[in-house]
C-alpha cells in the first residue's frame, strides 16, 4: 500500500573515497567506508530518522521534519570532521535535503521530493549542507541554525529554476568563504558560450551552460541509455556548475575518465570536471568497454 506524506528527505554523500580505494585497496576501503555509514546511521535514528537505503557510500533517510533533517546533518558533519581516522583518511560528507511530498511504498520513498534532495546533494561540495529555500521558511524554533543563500539551481522534472541555502554547521568560521549568493551564469567569463559536445555510436548530444543536468545509465528515463550489465540504472551525471561541466559518478562500478592525453582514472561516488576533449567509459575501463565509449569535447 503506498500513500503520499510530508517528509525530509537526505542524501549524505562521502567524499574522498575515489582516493581512498586507490591507497587502501578494495577490502580495507570498503570497511572504512561501511564505518562512516554506520555513524551517520546512529545519527539520523537520534533525530527520529530512518534509514531507507544505502547505495555504495551514499546513505538516504527521511525524518518526519525539516529541523530534524537539518540538525541530523550538522551532527553528521560534525561527526565525521572530528573522527580522527576519518580525517587521517582525509574522508568528508557532503549532503542535501528538502522537505516535501513524498510517495511511501512498503519501505522506499519516491517522487519530487526525492528528487529534489537528489539534486541538492549533488550540489553540495564536500563539508557543505545544501537545502531548499522552501525547507527553510516552513521551519520555526530554528534556533541557531545560520544558512546564506546560494541562488538558484535547475532541478529535473521542475520548469523553473529553485532557490537554494547553505547551512552553516562550523563552530569556528574563519574558515568559511561569506557568499551572498550563488554564482550566476552571467558572472562566469564565457560561461554564456560554454558548450560541452557529447558522441555516442553515431549520436550527437549538446549541452550549454543552462542546460538540466545530462544523466547516463540503464534507467530508461536516462538522457542517454547505456545498456549494458556493468552499468548502473542511475549511473553518473553532467551539468555545469562552478563554472565547469562536472561529471559525476553515482554508481557501484565506477566511471573511467580520459581528460585530453593524461591516463585515464576511475571515479567512484566522486566528481571532477570535463576538460579539453577525451572520453567517458560507464562501468569499465575504456579499453574492455570499446563498445560504449563516451566522446567529449569542450568549448571554448
Amino acid at each position: 500500500m503506498s500513500e503520499t506524506r510530508a517528509l525530509t528527505i537526505l542524501f549524505a554523500d562521502v567524499s574522498g573515497s575515489t582516493k581512498l580505494f586507490e591507497l587502501r585497496g578494495d577490502v580495507e576501503a570498503r570497511a572504512i567506508i561501511a564505518r562512516v555509514l554506520e555513524a551517520l546511521t546512529g545519527i539520523a535514528g537520534n533525530h527520529g530518522g530512518k534509514v531507507i537505503k544505502t547505495i555504495g557510500d551514499e546513505i538516504m533517510c527521511t525524518f518526519p521534519g525539516a529541523l530534524n533533517g537539518i540538525l541530523a546533518a550538522v551532527d553528521m558533519q560534525k561527526r565525521v570532521s572530528h573522527d580522527a581516522i576519518f580525517v587521517k583518511d582525509n574522508l568528508g560528507i557532503r549532503i542535501g535535503l528538502h522537505h516535501g511530498d513524498a510517495l511511501v511504498e512498503a519501505n522506499d520513498v519516491y517522487g519530487d521530493a526525492v528528487n529534489t534532495a537528489a539534486r541538492m546533494a549533488s550540489t553540495a561540495k564536500r563539508e557543505q549542507i545544501v537545502t531548499t529555500a522552501s525547507s527553510i521558511r516552513g521551519l520555526t524554533n530554528v534556533g541557531s541554525v545560520k544558512t546564506r543563500q546560494l541562488g538558484a539551481v535547475r532541478v529535473s522534472g521542475k520548469m523553473e529554476p529553485i532557490e537554494i541555502v547553505d547551512v552553516i554547521w562550523q563552530e569556528d568560521l574563519s574558515n568559511v568563504t561569506t557568499v551572498q549568493r550563488a554564482i550566476r551564469l552571467d558572472d562566469i567569463p564565457g560561461a554564456g558560450g560554454a558548450k560541452l559536445t557529447l558522441r555516442y555510436k553515431g549520436r550527437m548530444f549538446e549541452l550549454s551552460a543552462s542546460s538540466q543536468p545530462f544523466t547516463l545509465g540503464r534507467d530508461p528515463n536516462s538522457s542517454l541509455v547505456i545498456d549494458a550489465e556493468w552499468v548502473s540504472r542511475n549511473h553518473a551525471s553532467i551539468e555545469f556548475k562552478r563554472g565547469y561541466f562536472m561529471i559525476g559518478d553515482r554508481s557501484t562500478n565506477g566511471t573511467f575518465v580520459r581528460l585530453g592525453e593524461d591516463e585515464e582514472l576511475r571515479l567512484h561516488r566522486d566528481e571532477i570536471h570535463l576538460r579539453k576533449s577525451g572520453t567517458v567509459s560507464l562501468g569499465q575501463a575504456g579499453s574492455i568497454n570499446t563498445e560504449h565509449i563516451l566522446y567529449y569535447q569542450c568549448s571554448p
